[in-house]
């Protein structure tokens, strides 16, 4: 028969296991945990009671409470649609301009909008909607399409290159890579729009650029390089360049050609959100610094 051993210093008996002269004691769990183990199954079985709980093979236990949280939320829903039903009617028949004449309204409109475009357009244009390599600024006056209301309306509702049937179609053409100018040809040519907004070449190269420009790139951009928006074809006379306005992005450009896209919002935002966006940008414009 084994003699169970104390330890001398506390008086709890051992387990008879020892670990490198540390013996292992046999001592009872404190008052503390059992406490906390009991309330916390108190408390399990209470909420299987009344909150909703187990699986079931087709369904689930409701509880006592009988609580839905979809329920819930579809009657949140409902009811901040109804809210917001009788200003958003007033924005849908008012128009644009209209709209940023009257304080109420705008602020309504650009209170939703920061929602609506930090959801869908920020991802791209950025939270600030300066833009960035590759995605145009939306608060500044160089708008491929035209920046007035109706021109933005008619953007986010068919959008560009976009599956849409009405979308807007615009490309610029590989010029390098598919042969239609040389290396040297798009070297003169950059150096020539550069000096549109100002960079001083030597008259020989501007003249050499501008009969390069003239039969491949004025069919689009215009004979004074101001560009058209019927074509979504940029300005080429100002600082405003999407892809990069230095010699080596201009040269890439022109080389590989470029083709921007942006979705159609017809069937994922409703006119009035197109129209709440359109407010949004329109006012961002008006306050960004030129």
């Amino acid at each position: 028969m084994s003699v169970k051993e104390r330890d001398p210093l506390t008086g709890y008996l051992t387990t008879g296991h020892e670990w490198n002269g540390i013996t292992e004691l046999n001592t009872r769990v404190p008052r503390a945990v059992w406490f906390f183990i009991i309330v916390t199954h108190i408390w399990a079985l209470i909420a299987w009671i009344l909150l909703p709980t187990w699986p079931l093979v087709t369904t689930y236990t409701k509880g006592i409470l009988g609580l839905n949280q979809g329920e819930e939320v579809a009657e949140k829903v409902i009811a901040a649609n109804v809210a917001r039903s009788g200003w958003a009617d007033l924005i849908t028949a008012a128009p644009v301009n209209d709209i940023l004449q009257d304080p109420e309204l705008l602020a309504l409109a650009t209170g939703t909008a920061h929602q609506i475009f930090g959801d869908n357009c920020a991802g791209c244009h950025g939270l600030d909607a300066g833009g960035g390599p590759g995605f145009p600024s939306l608060i500044d006056d160089m708008w491929l399409w035209g920046g007035d209301p109706e021109s933005i309306m008619e953007t986010l509702r068919v959008g560009i290159n976009a599956p849409h049937p009405d979308t807007r179609y615009a490309q610029m053409l590989a010029f390098g890579r598919d042969g239609m100018l040389g290396r040297e040809d798009i070297r003169i040519v950059v150096d020539y729009v550069q000096s549109l907004s100002g960079t001083e070449i030597p008259p020989d190269r501007a003249a050499a650029g501008a009969e390069i420009y003239a039969d491949n790139c004025a069919s689009c951009h215009g004979e004074t390089a101001m560009g058209d928006t019927e074509q979504g074809a940029p300005n080429l006379t100002d600082a405003f360049w999407i892809y990069g306005g230095d010699d080596t992005a201009m040269f890439e450009t022109i080389w590989n050609g470029r083709q921007g896209w942006m979705p159609a919002w017809e069937g994922r935002l409703s006119e009035t959100e197109r129209k709440i966006l359109t407010v949004y940008l329109t006012d961002l414009r008006q306050e960004a610094p030129q």
